[in-house]
C-alpha cells in the first residue's frame, strides 16, 4: 500500500476517535449528574448493537450490514459541527446542510469517501427501510440511555439547564404531571415507532426496570 494511503487512513482516523472524547451535548443541557457521561463514540456503539439485537429477534427484511455501516457512521459530522440537538434551535435541514459539509471534509482524501458520504446521505434522508431502521436505532438508544440515567438517579427536570426547563415542550410535560424523563424521551420518539417493532418494544420499556444500577 502506497505510503499516502496509510496516511489517509491514519489521518482519518484519528479525526474519528475525537468522537470518543466527545460527550452528548443533550445530557449537558440535562445536567446528567453520573461521574462519567455518554460519549457520542458510546452512542454510536449502542446504536448499533442495538440493531444487532433487534434484527436478530424480529425477523426484519433488511440488510442489516447496511444499516450498521450507516450507524458507524451517522454521527461522523460531530468531529467538527459538535452534538446539535433540539434545544439548539437549529432546523433539521440546516443541521443537515452543515453536516453534508462537514462529512465532505472529513472522508475528501479517501479513495472510498463517496461510498460513505451516500450512506450517512441516506440515513439522513431516512427513506429506505436500512435507513429507517437505522434512524429508529438512533432514537432507542438515546431513549434507554435516558432510562438508565433517570433511574440511577442521575438526571430530572429540577436538576436540568434553563435551556431544558423553559424549553415549551418540557413545560407542557410538567404541566401534564409527567416527570419521568425517560417517558419524555419515548413520547418524543413516538411518532418515529408507531407501525414497527419499535412501537412495541417502547411499550415494554415503560415496565421494565433496570437490574443492574451500578454500572
Amino acid at each position: 500500500m502506497e505510503k499516502f494511503k496509510i496516511l489517509n487512513i491514519l489521518d482519518t482516523y484519528y479525526d474519528l476517535t475525537k468522537l470518543k472524547n466527545k460527550k452528548r451535548q443533550g445530557w449537558i443541557y440535562w445536567n446528567v449528574t453520573a461521574d462519567r457521561i455518554e460519549s457520542i463514540a458510546e452512542h454510536i456503539f449502542g446504536a448499533e448493537q442495538l440493531a444487532w439485537l433487534i434484527y436478530s429477534e424480529a425477523e426484519l427484511d433488511l440488510d442489516i450490514y447496511k444499516v450498521i455501516s450507516m450507524l458507524s457512521l451517522h454521527e461522523t459530522e460531530e468531529i467538527t459541527i459538535g452534538d446539535i440537538t433540539p434545544f439548539d434551535q437549529v432546523s433539521r435541514e440546516e443541521k443537515k446542510r452543515r453536516g453534508h459539509i462537514a462529512i465532505e471534509e472529513t472522508f475528501k482524501n479517501l479513495f472510498q469517501n463517496e461510498m460513505m458520504i451516500n450512506l450517512i446521505k441516506e440515513f439522513d434522508a431516512g427513506e429506505t427501510k436500512e435507513a429507517k431502521f437505522a434512524v429508529m436505532c438512533d432514537k432507542l438508544e438515546c431513549d434507554l440511555q435516558v432510562k438508565k440515567y433517570y433511574e440511577q438517579g442521575f438526571v430530572s427536570i429540577d436538576n436540568s439547564t434553563d435551556i431544558v426547563k423553559k424549553n415549551e415542550t418540557t413545560i407542557n410535560y410538567q404541566n401534564a404531571g409527567i416527570t419521568d424523563v425517560g417517558e419524555i424521551f419515548l413520547k418524543n420518539d413516538k411518532g418515529y415507532y408507531e407501525g414497527t417493532v419499535f412501537e412495541e418494544i417502547a411499550s415494554f420499556i415503560k415496565e421494565y426496570r433496570i437490574q443492574n444500577k451500578n454500572s
